[in-house]
């Protein structure tokens, strides 16, 4: 019996995939327990469709964060903060502190939200 998974199944297989497996363990453990479906020709083509479009999506954020390191390609930041007598942090440097220095310069004035 052909199943498609709906989540990771220790040994089985991984969230999608077209997996076969003996008849009662499909029909009486996966399927019932929301880990499978069975996998019609109709299963298949919603599949494939649902792949195809999350394909597209991850394509579009890849391509979005590629184009901000583009933009933050050679940019030095210099952030200051406490230290001990060992010059060692109090602290650390956070995703607020970065914001805040980008924010600083004049080109990142407009897209410091996305950073915040």
């Amino acid at each position: 019996m052909e199943i498609i998974l709906k989540e990771d199944v220790l040994g089985l297989g991984y969230k999608d995939d077209v997996v076969t497996v003996k008849n009662g363990y499909g029909r009486n453990f996966l399927i019932p327990q929301g880990k499978a479906i069975l996998a019609t020709e109709s299963a298949k083509k919603i599949l494939a469709e649902n792949l195809k479009q999350r394909a597209h999506k991850l394509a579009a954020i890849k391509a979005e964060a590629e184009a901000q390191a583009a933009k933050l390609q050679g940019v030095k930041l210099v952030v200051t903060v406490k230290t001990g007598a060992n010059d060692a942090i109090y602290g650390s440097v956070t995703n607020i502190h970065i914001a805040e220095e980008l924010a600083k310069l004049s080109h990142w004035k407009k897209n410091s939200e996305v950073f915040g």
